[in-house]
């Protein structure tokens, strides 16, 4: 393994130097860009892996544990956070070895202004959740010190644990036409996000192909949160004309505010609008009526994204590894019950 000594030979910059930017500490001491910059590619270059474990001894630490990192973003999407944590911890206790967790919230596009991340010098792998597409250009020109598993989002870069997002979307678009709707709507978490964004594109897709109405302001984008939704079926039912009578709620989260509004509308789910979610989060088995929903397999998912993790920390599989997932339709009462 290279050391820091080697580093600032290539570099060629003074030991300490290298040392300051390996620690993140490039900006604290002004150390210029182009100084940095030469230090990290010299770091890249030689594969240099930081001994964390040897810098916390070091410091007095007494437990001894690789570290990995979960970079989640600061948004309304925390609410599946749990779910993740339930199947990352699963797959952490049935392996072999301890590891510890560090949970590095982060803004969304501004990925690239988390430090640690670019100088790999607090954890020995992570996983990032939910970056945003400029974020996700940010990591492809990014050159990471540390093994990186992208969760919900695809790569040639980097490893990744993924589902058909633009599929998940086709199976809903079919699922009203196979139940005799003609004219559907849809409502979209307004945020950057390719997998929503993949999700919102199959269903309009498969809807063009079916032969099914989609009316521009029958597509409704909103703030992803409870909220969001409430206030998406009342902006979708002050538009003129005959409403949609079947409605993809691209987020459960927001599916649950939309029963709220359509009920203090008056309107009956499912005989005057029948409604499909996505996630399959808890709620959705006891909102009135329980919401038929697309399943997202997220503990799995956080699983396999610690197994490939590690595994790639231990050099068994390659960097751009793709584990991909299944998604299906969870019929309740909202919509389709009865094509179970």
């Amino acid at each position: 393994m290279a050391s820091i000594k080697e580093i600032a030979r290539l570099a060629n910059v003074s030991q300490g130097t290298a040392s300051l930017v390996l620690n993140g500490k490039g900006e604290q001491y002004r150390i210029s860009a182009a100084t940095q910059q030469k230090i990290l590619e010299a770091a890249r270059e030689l594969n240099y892996q930081p001994n964390i474990s040897a810098r916390r001894l070091r410091s007095g630490g007494e437990t001894v544990l690789p570290i990995i990192a979960l970079f989640w973003a600061l948004d309304t999407r925390t609410v599946l956070i749990s779910r993740f944590l339930k199947g990352f911890q699963h797959m952490l206790s049935s392996i072999e070895g301890e590891y510890e967790l560090l949970i590095q919230p982060y803004v969304g596009n501004q990925l690239s202004e988390v430090r640690s991340l670019v100088t790999g010098t607090r954890f020995n792998g992570a996983v990032i959740a939910n970056p945003t597409e400029k974020d996700e250009a940010f990591l492809e020109q990014a050159q990471l010190n540390v093994p990186i598993v992208l969760y919900q989002r695809g790569s040639e870069k980097y490893a990744s644990v993924n589902v058909d997002s633009f599929k998940s979307g086709e199976a809903v678009a079919q699922l009203f036409a196979d139940r005799g709707h003609r004219s559907i709507g849809a409502i979209v978490p307004d945020v950057s996000s390719r997998a929503i964004r993949l999700r919102k594109e199959g269903f309009l897709s498969k809807a063009s192909q079916l032969g099914l109405e989609v009316r521009p302001e029958h597509v409704v984008f909103a703030e992803f949160s409870e909220h969001g939704g409430f206030d998406g079926i009342k902006r979708l039912l002050d538009q003129q004309g005959d409403p949609p009578t079947a409605l993809f709620v691209i987020s459960d989260q927001m599916a649950v505010g939309a029963l709220s509004a359509l009920h203090e509308l008056g309107k009956s789910v499912p005989q005057d609008m029948e409604l499909v979610g996505h996630d399959n989060d808890d709620v959705t088995q006891f909102t009135i009526p329980p919401l038929s929903t697309v399943h997202l397999p997220v503990e799995e998912m956080a699983g396999e994204c610690v197994k490939l993790l590690i595994d790639l920390m231990h050099h068994k599989v390659a960097g751009a590894t793709a584990r991909w997932m299944d998604t299906h339709i969870v019929f309740r009462k909202s919509c389709g019950a009865a094509a179970e």
